[in-house]
């Protein structure tokens, strides 16, 4: 194995090692307080609600680009097996419009189990492709299924230790951050073989400013009561994973030199 390789494994060992030596993480009371909880249309949470449309828009559109037309897609992927990671993850952009939708309208931790388990599948299957994409195509795609497997255990951890008092969401952390960290670690790292290699990074910061209008909720709601943070996450999280349905279609093979 190359240096980089090394450094990436290093890393990831170094990241679940720290994760696991901290104490256990427990869901906070007031998670399932939102700052807008107005009820429009008939509709309670209404905004958060119907904001998740955006997810359906952004996973609906990927899934067809993908798969509907494998030759125009074929011009994207010099593996065809490469196809398969963006599509479960685009499958999983698709389902978080449901399961946040439940959740919003309904929020307590049994239906919050159904909001995180696509998410934590979206982020598991974005580290396989990155793999695929710059490091190995046959690593990445058997790497596919126990990384998802691994996301969704996470999320059954935290029901598990919630549901016994005890609730530790590490796991779920690092289904969610670490894979975001292998992500940024394997762009920085690893030549792409493709154009628009750029395009990760840019969809990770766009990633970035959702969570922060996630911390910043109940201020942004305050600024005009017109809109929270947390609606615009949702915006602004399918507008990050609209940015990779844009990279798959204008990227093509990078020329070798």
């Amino acid at each position: 194995m190359n240096w980089r390789l090394w450094v990436l494994l290093g890393a990831v060992l170094a990241a679940v090692l720290l994760v696991f030596r901290m104490p256990a993480i427990p869901q906070s009371e007031a998670y399932h307080t939102f700052s807008d909880n107005r009820t429009l249309l008939g509709i309670p949470n209404c905004l958060d609600v119907l904001s998740n449309v955006f997810f359906l828009l952004v996973g609906v559109l990927g899934m067809r680009f993908v798969w509907r037309d494998r030759a125009e897609a074929g011009a994207r992927f010099l593996d065809s097996r490469e196809r398969w990671p963006y599509f479960v993850f685009f499958l999983a952009v698709t389902l978080t419009t449901f399961g946040s939708m439940n959740y919003h309208l309904h929020p307590s931790d049994q239906t919050l189990v159904g909001d995180r388990l696509p998410m934590a599948i979206g982020f598991m299957s974005l580290v396989s492709a990155a793999v695929a994409d710059r490091i190995s195509v046959t690593a990445g795609v058997r790497l596919l299924a126990p990384l998802v497997l691994t996301g969704v255990g996470s999320v059954f951890y935290w029901q598990f230790t919630q549901a016994r008092g005890h609730g530790d969401l590490r796991p779920y952390a690092l289904a969610q951050f670490g894979a975001l960290f292998v992500l940024l670690l394997v762009v920085v790292l690893f030549p792409p073989r493709y154009t628009r290699g750029m395009d990760f990074g840019v969809s990770l910061a766009i990633y970035g400013v959702a969570k922060l209008l996630e911390v910043a909720n109940n201020f942004v709601f305050a600024l005009g009561h017109i809109v929270s943070g947390h609606t615009l996450k949702h915006v602004v999280a399918a507008a990050s994973a609209c940015w990779l349905l844009r990279m798959l279609r204008l990227r093509a093979p990078v020329v070798p030199a």
